[in-house]
């Protein structure tokens, strides 16, 4: 039987997951909601169309036959899922990848119109494409990246402190083109940008692993995300938000920085939020970008009233921690917005564990607690688990290998039973959790319901779903996830 929470292995280190089956209880089920679903549809006699992956592979996101029909309103025994859409949340904004440089090299190597098929089954909106709405990228190289860069890369003891260097000319290689591409598809999917570090000669080590960047250039790098977020406008790639630094409490990566949370208040508050303003860039502004075991740090920047005047929510991962952490933030302030914005798959990873682990975790556990996105690492590498850098991830395994064939991934199936059905504007209505069974729900802005249920036991699982007072009996086998549509 495949692990059902399997170790997790990132960049030379392993982690284990600090949480359980906690991390997934709802924290604001109980607040007033938000906003009120109107529509008055009666469920009687309506079909559930539904989509299954188990985790040993023997199905993959195949739409079942077996019928599911709304039908009496007496409460039958066993486990309910209550679907309520009088009880809604959050926004959702998408479901998607990180499109590193080096995603974006292997894609542009394969033959236009392979590279074509492909990306509309990735981002297309029919029924053969799984409809990813949200992509992050690396401002500069990433750890995926075919080469440690920046844009504004300079001799030693060169400085450039009005940029007039600035450059993005190694992402017009292959990045920009296969933005462009994308956005032809889905010109409506949201791109997040992350930088992994400024350019070393701002930063106190001249290195591009690790150091701070110096305050003496506080100003100057706050100009160099104007210059990004404007030439990326120019070349027609609007970038939805930008976080300040990807894992700042992380300086061992190439590249990587670090920047504590006083450090980013200040950068926040004194320099990057008034060059957005100067420079009406409505671009938003996501702070922290790390792991769920330091709530701290989004809090603390957020508790200081002119820094948080610029931020629109904080952005986490979990490689540590919990993800009620998210939720932690929420209640702290609840006005602003939180994403999930990274976690990988690896190369000793097996299929079942990670599958179950990323619905039950990031699918379903961070948006229970508030987060607009859910995304997974790389979307593409070869069959070797590059491009890295020197020093960079050499396990992080893509929602897609590219290598003479196309594959898919652990990833890509995690991802798509949430990106296929929930498309961006949909908002989290509130779903109960029952036994072994997990869950997670949306409404649609046309009014479809959207669940997802985890039955990460080695039972098969009956249950009911409860929508409008009307119940539909269901089964859902051991160790495997479905999605349900209405």
């Amino acid at each position: 039987m495949p692990a059902i929470e399997p170790k997790t292995m990132r960049k030379g280190r392993i982690l284990y997951p600090l949480f359980f089956l906690a991390i997934l209880s709802l924290h604001f089920n109980c607040k007033k909601p938000s906003v009120t679903d109107k529509t008055d549809d009666s469920t009687t006699g309506a079909n559930i169309s539904w989509w299954l992956t188990r985790a040993d592979q023997s199905v993959l996101l195949t739409q079942q036959t077996t019928a599911i029909a709304f039908t009496g309103t007496n409460r039958p025994a066993g486990n309910i899922i209550e679907v309520d859409s009088s009880k809604t949340y959050q926004e959702i904004d998408g479901f998607g990848y990180t499109l590193t440089e080096g995603s974006a090299y292997l894609l542009n190597r394969l033959d236009a119109s392979v590279r074509n098929t492909l990306l509309r089954e990735l981002f297309g909106k029919d029924e053969s494409s799984i409809s990813v709405n949200y992509l992050r990228v690396g401002i500069g190289a990433t750890d995926l990246s075919t080469r440690v860069y920046s844009y504004n890369d300079l001799p030693a003891g060169e400085t450039d402190i009005n940029l007039n260097r600035f450059s993005l000319s190694q992402d017009t290689a292959d990045m920009i083109p296969v933005l462009k591409e994308i956005l032809t598809i889905n010109p409506s999917i949201k791109i997040m940008a992350s930088p992994w570090s400024a350019p070393v000669w701002m930063k106190d080590n001249n290195s591009s692993i690790g150091g701070r960047l110096r305050e003496q250039y506080y100003a100057v790098y706050a100009q160099y995300f104007v210059k990004y977020i404007q030439q990326m406008k120019a070349a027609k790639i609007p970038i939805d938000a930008i976080t300040i630094q990807n894992e700042p409490l992380h300086g061992g990566n190439n590249p990587s920085m670090l920047m504590n949370a006083a450090e980013q208040a200040n950068f926040i508050k004194q320099h990057l939020g008034p060059a957005f303003r100067q420079n009406n860039i409505s671009t938003k502004i996501i702070l922290y970008d790390h792991n769920c075991d330091r709530p701290d740090y989004p809090i603390a920047i957020l508790n200081d009233p002119a820094a948080k005047s610029f931020v629109d929510g904080s952005a986490f991962h979990l490689y540590a921690g919990d993800i009620a952490a998210m939720s932690t933030v929420k209640e702290a302030h609840p006005d602003k917005n939180l994403y999930f914005t990274e976690q990988w798959t690896g190369a000793k990873g097996e299929f079942g564990g990670d599958f179950i682990w990323h619905i039950k975790n990031i699918i379903i556990g961070s948006v229970r607690n508030w987060s607009k996105v859910a995304l997974n690492w790389n979307l593409a590498n070869d069959g070797g688990y590059r491009p890295h850098t020197p020093g960079g991830c050499t396990e992080c395994k893509g929602a897609i290998t590219l290598d003479g064939s196309i594959q898919r991934n652990v990833s890509y199936y995690v991802i798509a039973h949430a990106s296929k059905f929930v498309p961006a504007g949909s908002l989290r209505i509130s779903s109960s959790q029952t036994g072994p069974l997990f869950s997670v729900a949306f409404l649609r802005k046309d009014g479809t319901k959207v669940l997802i249920v985890l039955n990460d036991s080695d039972r098969v699982q009956g249950f009911h779903i409860r929508s409008n007072g009307k119940y539909a009996k269901a089964e859902l086998p051991a160790i495997s996830a479905a999605t349900y549509t209405w």
